[in-house]
C-alpha cells in the first residue's frame, strides 16, 4: 500500500480536470457500448438519441439496433451516421421473416424509403450499392433509386437489380438524360433484345460499346449488321463487335475491312473455316499490318517529342494545347498519360470511346484546364456539335468532381 501511495501525484487533480476526465471516460464507455451487439436495444436507442456523432455512427452500424432506433437514425443530422445506416439497413431485409410483425417490417421499409430520398447523394449511393442485387427490398424503393438524377446512385441499380423489368428499363431509356444511365443498362446480364435495340436507337457511343462488350446481351442479327456498317468511324466499337460470337457473315466481312490486325486474327480463328471468308480475312490482315507499321512510326515520333518536352521541363498545358491544335492524337495521348500518371493503354481506351465526359475528366485529373479539354474534344476527337461538352460559364468544368471521378472510375482510374 505504501508503495502504491508513493506513485500518486503530489498535487491532486483539479475539479475541472476531474470532470473532463470523467466525461472522456463516459464518452469512451458510451462509444464502446454502441458497438456491442449485446448492449441491449434500450441502451442502443438511448445512445442513438443522446450520444456524440461517433457514438451514433457506431449504433447505426450495429446490427442489433432495433427497427425504431434505425428509423430514428435515418433522420440524424450527421451525414456519416446516415451513411453507416445505409450500409447496414439493406442487409437486415432478408432477416425479416414472413412471421415478423407487420409493424417491424413497415418501420424497416420506412427507414429504407427515407434513406432512398436522403438529401446527400453519397448516402443514396451507398444504399444503392448495398441493395443492387437484393430481391428482398420493396420494388418502389428500387424504382426510386433507378430514376435518381445522379448516376452515382442510379447506375448500380440499373446494372444489377433483378427487380427491374424490361418494361421499366425501356421507360428509363426513353427518358434518360445521361449516357451513364444507358451504359449501366447496357451492362446488365442478361439483357433482352428489345432493350438492346432501344440502347442502339439512343445513338450513345459509350453505351453501345458497353452493349457490344456484354456477352449476355441478346442483339438481333439485323441490329449487329447495322452496327457493323457504322463501326468503322467509332474506334471504341472495333474490339467489342469483333469479339462477339453471334456475327453474321455479312457483318464479319464488313468488320474485317477496318479493325486492327490482332482483331482480324481473332476473326480468322473463330470464323475462318469458310474458304471464301478465310481468304478475305487473310487479305485484310496483310493490308492492316502494313497500315499499322506506318502508325507505329508516327507514334514513335510522338514519343520522342513528349520525352524531349519532359526532359526540358516544357511538358505542360501549352505543349498539349499546341499538339491538340495540330490534331496530333498520339502526342496528346502520350502527354496526358505522362501528366496524369495514367497508363498509355488506358488513355487510348478513353480516346477510343469518343465521349466528351471521360476525356474531360482525364484532363481535369491531369491538372489542366477546361479550355484545353474542349480543344481536345474539337480538334483531336473531332466530335460533332451535339456531342461536345462546353465549359460552364465559359471557363469552369461542367461536371462536379464526383461525376468526373465516376467517369475515371469506369476506366479503373482512382482520382
Amino acid at each position: 500500500m505504501a508503495r502504491e501511495a508513493q506513485k500518486l501525484p503530489v498535487s491532486g487533480m483539479s475539479a475541472d480536470e476531474a470532470l473532463t476526465r470523467l466525461e472522456a471516460l463516459a464518452a469512451h464507455a458510451r462509444h464502446e457500448l454502441a458497438g456491442r451487439t449485446d448492449a441491449g436495444r434500450e441502451v442502443l436507442h438511448y445512445l442513438a438519441q443522446n450520444g456524440a456523432p461517433a457514438t451514433r455512427r457506431a449504433v447505426a452500424a450495429n446490427p442489433s439496433a432495433a427497427p425504431d432506433t434505425n428509423r430514428c437514425l435515418a433522420d440524424d443530422q450527421d451525414d456519416e451516421v446516415r451513411a453507416e445506416l445505409a450500409r447496414k439497413i439493406a442487409r437486415l431485409m432478408p432477416g425479416l421473416s414472413k412471421d415478423e410483425s407487420d409493424r417491424i417490417r413497415q418501420i424497416t421499409i420506412e427507414t429504407l424509403e427515407r434513406l432512398a430520398k436522403d438529401q446527400v447523394t453519397r448516402v443514396r449511393a451507398i444504399l444503392a450499392e448495398e441493395i443492387k442485387n437484393s430481391v428482398d427490398v420493396p420494388k418502389f424503393i428500387v424504382q426510386t433509386l433507378a430514376r435518381d438524377v445522379h448516376t452515382l446512385v442510379a447506375a448500380p441499380i440499373l446494372e444489377y437489380s433483378p427487380l427491374l423489368s424490361d418494361t421499366d428499363l425501356l421507360e428509363i431509356i426513353a427518358t434518360a438524360r445521361a449516357e451513364e444511365v444507358l451504359t449501366a443498362i447496357a451492362r446488365r446480364k442478361p439483357l433482352d433484345a428489345k432493350v438492346a435495340d432501344a440502347i442502339v436507337s439512343s445513338l450513345e457511343i459509350p453505351a453501345i460499346a458497353a452493349l457490344l462488350a456484354n456477352p449476355d446481351a441478346s442483339i438481333r442479327e439485323k441490329t449487329l449488321d447495322e452496327l457493323a456498317a457504322q463501326a468503322e468511324k467509332v474506334q471504341s466499337w472495333h474490339e467489342p463487335i469483333a469479339l462477339r460470337t453471334d456475327l453474321s457473315k455479312r457483318a464479319i466481312w464488313r468488320i474485317a475491312s477496318f479493325v486492327a490486325s490482332s482483331l482480324i486474327e481473332q476473326l480468322v480463328a473463330r470464323y475462318g473455316l469458310d474458304e471464301e471468308l478465310g481468304n478475305h480475312l487473310n487479305k485484310e490482315l496483310r493490308a492492316r499490318l502494313q497500315d499499322e507499321g506506318k502508325a507505329e512510326k508516327r507514334a514513335g515520333n510522338a514519343a520522342k517529342d513528349v520525352a524531349a518536352a519532359k526532359a526540358a521541363g516544357t511538358l505542360n498545358e501549352a505543349f498539349v494545347d499546341v499538339a491538340a491544335g495540330a490534331s496530333q492524337r498520339d502526342t496528346v495521348i502520350l502527354a496526358l498519360s505522362a501528366l496524369s500518371q495514367v497508363p498509355e493503354a488506358t488513355v487510348r481506351k478513353i480516346f477510343a470511346a469518343r465521349s466528351a465526359k471521360p476525356v474531360t475528366a482525364l484532363v481535369w485529373h491531369a491538372g489542366l484546364s477546361m479550355r484545353l479539354a474542349f480543344r481536345i474534344q474539337s480538334c483531336v476527337l473531332k466530335l460533332g456539335t451535339n456531342e461536345l461538352l462546353p465549359a460552364r460559364a465559359g471557363v469552369h468544368f461542367p461536371m462536379t468532381e464526383d461525376e468526373m471521378r465516376w467517369h475515371l472510375g469506369y476506366f479503373n482510374i482512382a482520382a
